[in-house]
């Protein structure tokens, strides 16, 4: 049998007209700004007109901690949410928006896979309608105004070796992480040190998420402190009257994206942080948008749970005063056993041993989410290599702490193949067991806050950091940033610092490298070890598999 790519599958699928679609949920045609007629944005004004509707049941998608042999989170997400609607539920799926990095790096595509994708893939995994580009735009459009400000009389006393504003571009390039800008003589600009990072580690991108309406965005953008002068005094997007040409860039892209799965059913993709380094979550427009539309909203957030879920619990639903009503935590038999020490080229032969040391990983996460209050199940993304007794193993495993462990097939499947996932999760969203809290509060110490996520969170034992970084923490607390949430910057692969140590390693510090000020998105984040806001490309991009064919459609696309 031929087994057909995701993306051979994603072509041959029935898309119906996005008008279809948005009947489905309520919207009226007119409310809709078509691109094409598969994807279009939902207008700003038909998201308003909803605000005093009663808001429908949350689920999030989150997974154990990543390795080369997948977990499928975006697969799961799409396959429990085309599986609601099949067992007769009003369901939206609400996903993030791919990155050009993964694409063209190590991931390939990220619009899910096999029966379980929204479609259409390509145009989603490219440039869809455009919000990264906008995004991007935006905040090199305030670069360029910065170094503009400071060429010129430099009223704001702008100190060019304290600009701590990053250009931005979608794109795995490790060239310019640090670079030296205003070369060539006095018309070019203020010599200074400077760098890129990829745009969904930017500021720009967690505002955008974070908004919760245009004004929202630009008084968020607003308060964007983007350097200090030679007093050491913030300067913010508000003193150089950036922040209206910002918001006009990114009016349009605010308005979220609606697009639809194999099986024709609604899904609002918008927004795209990395969790690894960002906040991990979709907009906060689409999740509250399809809330008011529908009964139950399956979301996802990046990553392993140490990382996604943290952020989705600690930051955005803090901030946008969400409560989840459950969580699906997914894991492969394949993902564990690598977890339990097994070679990648080895995977494929059962080894009921090593699948058990393997899901400490999953205990660590099973037990972290606990402390969030929030009822959790266990998807097993199941590949046909997968044993009867691996699969067994896990189930075992998991009903030691309470928690139902249930075996999906929606790659293969779709919605079919999640309906025993899906009919748990509803009885876990309506039995009303979720008792939603936050691991900290607000009025902890910047560094008590890193402190408590590393311990609970990470197994550690405590952090660690420099004079310097340490007078960073205590001098953010004084200019009164002091009860915002942490954002980690950390290595996705392992609860420590080091992405080679797998399982659950305990008795480990966190080392912080710096820590950076995000005052538009009203959070600190926190860079540990090596990880760094601007990826590489690996030995063998995935761009190189990547083409167009005679017939002009486009191949290689995961």
């Amino acid at each position: 049998m031929v087994v057909k790519s995701d993306i051979e599958i994603a072509q041959a699928a029935d898309i119906r007209p996005i008008q279809e679609i948005a009947d489905k949920i309520g919207i009226p045609a007119e409310a809709l700004i078509p691109y094409g007629n598969d994807k279009a944005k939902i207008s700003a004004d038909f998201i308003a007109s909803h605000d005093g509707r009663k808001d429908g049941k949350l689920i999030l998608v989150t997974a154990v901690s990543p390795t080369p042999a997948g977990e499928g989170k975006t697969t799961t997400t799409v396959g429990l949410g085309d599986a609601l609607n099949k067992i007769g539920k009003n369901a939206i799926m609400c996903l993030r928006e791919p990155s050009l990095g993964p694409c063209f790096g190590m991931k390939g595509g990220a619009a899910g896979g096999g029966y379980a994708q929204v479609v259409p893939m390509a145009d989603i995994n490219l440039h869809f309608t455009g919000d990264f580009h906008a995004i991007g735009a935006a905040n090199n459009l305030l670069a360029a105004l910065i170094d503009n400000h400071m060429h010129w009389e430099n009223q704001l006393n702008i100190d060019p070796r304290r600009v701590t504003w990053r250009r931005v571009v979608d794109m795995n390039d490790r060239a310019l992480r640090s670079v030296t800008s205003g070369l060539g003589g006095y018309h070019n600009g203020v010599v200074r040190e400077a760098g890129f990072d990829i745009t969904v580690a930017s500021e720009i991108m967690a505002i955008f998420c974070l908004a919760t309406d245009l004004k929202d965005l630009e008084t968020r953008l607003g308060n964007i402190v983007l350097g200090y002068t030679r007093q050491n005094e913030p300067v913010t997007v508000r003193e150089l009257n950036a922040d209206g040409a910002m918001t006009a860039l990114l009016r349009d892209a605010f308005q979220p994206n609606l697009v639809q799965t194999m099986e024709n059913n609604p899904s609002l993709m918008h927004g795209g942080p990395f969790a690894n380094i960002a906040h991990g979550c979709n907009s906060v427009i689409a999740t509250t948008t399809a809330l008011k539309l529908s009964d139950y909203v399956v979301t996802e957030a990046g990553f392993g749970a140490d990382l996604g879920a943290e952020k989705f619990f600690n930051i955005k639903c803090r901030k946008a005063n969400l409560s989840p009503d459950a969580v699906v935590l997914v894991a492969t038999i394949k993902a564990l056993k690598m977890q339990g020490g097994v070679a990648k080229t080895d995977l494929g032969n059962e080894n009921v041993e090593a699948l058990r040391d393997g899901c400490r990983n999953l205990e660590r996460h099973i037990r972290n989410l606990g402390k969030f209050g929030v009822p959790v199940s266990v998807a097993i993304n199941r590949y046909t290599a997968d044993t009867d007794a691996e699969v067994e193993a896990v189930r075992d495993y998991c009903e030691r702490f309470g928690v139902r462990a249930i075996t999906c097939t929606h790659w293969a499947d779709g919605g079919a193949g999640a309906v025993e996932l899906a009919e748990h999760v509803v009885k876990l969203c309506d039995s009303g067991a979720a008792q939603f809290r936050t691991l900290y509060n607000d009025g902890l110490s910047l560094w008590e806050k890193t402190a408590t996520i590393a311990r609970e969170i990470y197994g550690a034992d405590d952090i660690i950091a420099d004079k310097k970084v340490r007078a960073q923490f205590a001098k953010y607390e004084e200019e009164g940033y002091g009860r915002y949430p942490i954002c980690m910057a950390k290595t996705q692969y392992s609860f420590s610092t080091d992405p080679n140590l797998l399982g659950a390693p305990s008795g480990h510090v966190v080392p912080i490298r710096e820590i950076r000020l995000a005052a538009g998105a009203q959070f600190i984040v926190v860079v540990c070890g090596a990880i760094m806001t601007m990826p590489g490309l690996p030995r063998v991009p995935a761009a190189n598999n990547i083409r167009v064919n005679d017939e002009g459609r486009i191949e290689g696309l995961f």
